[in-house]
């Protein structure tokens, strides 16, 4: 199997656990503050991610040279899950997937603007087209919606998340000095846990953890082992192997998955 089909095949993974972040997102909004989740989900993820990166081959004191790369890569993916989570507060799971889709034409502009990667026209043809089935889905297939522009506050605030995570990928090769893609994405992690830590840290301190439903522990771990530190990991694996647009190509799939994991009433 070739470097790029291996890169094909973990996005493909990639898609189908994100879209478990949807379906039990929708759930568990509501009942906690998007940035406590994610601060704790990060912890998480960065405990079981430093723990993998240390048995497997060990952290090289090297791969934090530049402390800095691991704060700017948390940052934009934790903005990502605190503007996701907040947008699902009013979105509907299929319709925040359909504003999903609409990434790749963003990390292509992202792509072009820091790597200078070049979107061929027949790539730029496929994210047109994809682009317009996601506004079909976001919109109800209605065109006087669309000309109106009824798009609902939930959508627009996971949109600008959307922006952030558009910009990740690229960032992930220009910023990557030879690191493992499981040790960058530990580093990665633990800017993101730092930074949201430290901005939620008072809302930290004033939940009530033993008043939270189980909907939302559930949400935290699989969020934070499935839908955080695996797809990180299979993000920097694929995004050192494929151009952005065809990284995040794969998130036109994300609506199915969602569709099939609310189908199997996952959660309720």
């Amino acid at each position: 199997m070739t470097e790029a089909m291996k890169g094909h095949l973990a996005m493909l993974c990639f898609s189908a656990l994100v879209a478990g972040s949807f379906a039990l997102g929708s759930m568990a909004a509501n009942h906690i503050e998007p940035m406590v989740l994610n601060a704790v989900r990060f912890i998480a993820a960065a405990v079981i991610l430093g723990v993998a990166a240390h048995v497997v081959a060990g952290i090289p004191r090297k791969a934090f040279a530049a402390p800095w790369r691991y704060l700017l890569l948390g940052g934009s993916m934790g903005l990502y899950f605190v503007l996701m989570f907040e947008g699902l507060k009013t979105a509907e799971p299929v319709s925040a997937a359909a504003v999903f889709t609409l990434t790749p034409i963003l990390s292509g502009v992202f792509g072009y603007l820091l790597l200078r990667q070049v979107t061929t026209g027949r790539m730029a043809l496929a994210l047109a087209v994809g682009a317009v089935g996601a506004l079909w889905v976001i919109f109800d297939a209605s065109w006087r919606d669309f000309t109106a522009f009824e798009v609902g506050r939930g959508e627009i605030v996971y949109f600008w998340g959307c922006v952030a995570h558009a910009v990740y990928t690229p960032m992930v090769r220009l910023l990557n000095r030879g690191e493992r893609p499981v040790v960058f994405s530990f580093g990665a992690m633990l800017g993101a846990a730092l930074l949201l830590t430290a901005a939620a840290w008072r809302d930290l301190v004033a939940t009530d953890w033993a008043a939270l439903p189980p909907i939302v522990w559930v949400t935290i771990a699989y969020t934070a082992v499935m839908a955080t530190a695996l797809t990180f990991v299979l993000l920097q694996f694929a995004s050192l192997r494929l151009p952005s647009a065809k990284v995040m190509a794969y998130t036109y799939l994300t609506p199915t998955w969602v569709a099939c994991w609310q189908a199997t009433h996952v959660g309720v």
